[in-house]
């Protein structure tokens, strides 16, 4: 069997394992109904769709003709460490210098992963992100996230 385009067999062999990953780890929890769903309902619905996704992508990969083939390229490592060291670092500072502090620090860190980086654009993510986190999590959902650092209260 010919793989036709190397870029959607990969990315469809990933949906699947995420998908049916997701499908199994929501079994160990309770299902409910349809009119009273309980917390398996939903992860195990979208593990499952995500699945079916991935194999119909699978699928594609090897039966459609893709013009050049897409191959894949060499893996980007380094820009992977950068931007898995900024969610860890998030993760190590957010509960000491709050979320208006961390999140700006991550989205500034995870930025310099990429070759297009602009100091502009950056701080614009920043203000919009953090703005928008504040108003969603804390404010709209109400969950307890310290927005300052400890020493500030």
């Amino acid at each position: 069997m010919k793989i036709r385009s190397e870029k959607d067999f990969w990315s469809g062999l990933m949906f699947i394992a995420v998908g049916v990953g997701f499908a199994w780890g929501a079994t160990s929890y309770s299902f409910g109904s349809s009119a009273r769903p309980g917390p398996a309902y939903f992860p195990f619905g979208l593990g499952v769709l995500m699945a079916i996704l991935g194999a119909i992508i699978l699928f594609k990969a090897l039966t459609f003709e893709v013009l050049g083939g897409d191959k894949i390229g060499p893996w980007p490592l380094k820009q992977g460490v950068i931007i898995l060291g900024a969610v860890v670092l998030f993760g190590l500072l957010i509960p000491h210098v709050g979320m208006a502090t961390a999140l700006p620090m991550l989205i500034a860190v995870g930025s310099m992963a990429s070759g297009e980086f602009r100091i502009k654009e950056v701080l614009i993510n920043c203000i919009v992100l953090t703005v928008g986190s504040w108003a969603i999590f804390i404010k709209g959902l109400g969950l307890i996230i310290p927005l300052w650092p400890d020493f500030l209260g």
